[in-house]
């Protein structure tokens, strides 16, 4: 069972269009937050936040070492998105199926 409160964080941390660029930055690779914050043209404060919520949240993992604060996916935490939405596609998938065995009945 996936737990609620995760699958409200990661939610929330996705639902930021800064955000969900971040992450599909590091869906390729490994990133510095230097590095992030060049294309999205905000300051590394800035960065510096969202990186901390989309950690929070499970979504990424960030490693400092010196200056240089490194960002990398964190797979388990896609997962929790992806395990509450598979869930709720099985059961419209489960009620579409039965709607169209009606429907199929009903011409008969």
């Amino acid at each position: 069972m996936v737990d609620q409160s995760a699958v409200g964080r990661v939610f929330h941390a996705l639902g930021d269009p800064t955000r969900r660029a971040i992450v599909d930055q590091l869906c390729r690779a490994p990133r510095s937050a230097t590095d992030l914050a060049e294309p999205l043209h905000i300051t590394l404060a800035a960065v510096v936040q969202h990186l901390q919520m989309l950690e929070e949240s499970g979504l990424i993992r960030t490693t400092k070492v010196g200056r240089v604060r490194t960002c990398r996916i964190e797979p388990a935490g896609l997962q929790v998105a992806q395990l509450w939405i598979a869930k709720r596609r099985s059961l419209w998938e489960r009620r579409l199926d039965r709607l169209g065995a009606v429907l199929a009945a009903e011409r008969k």
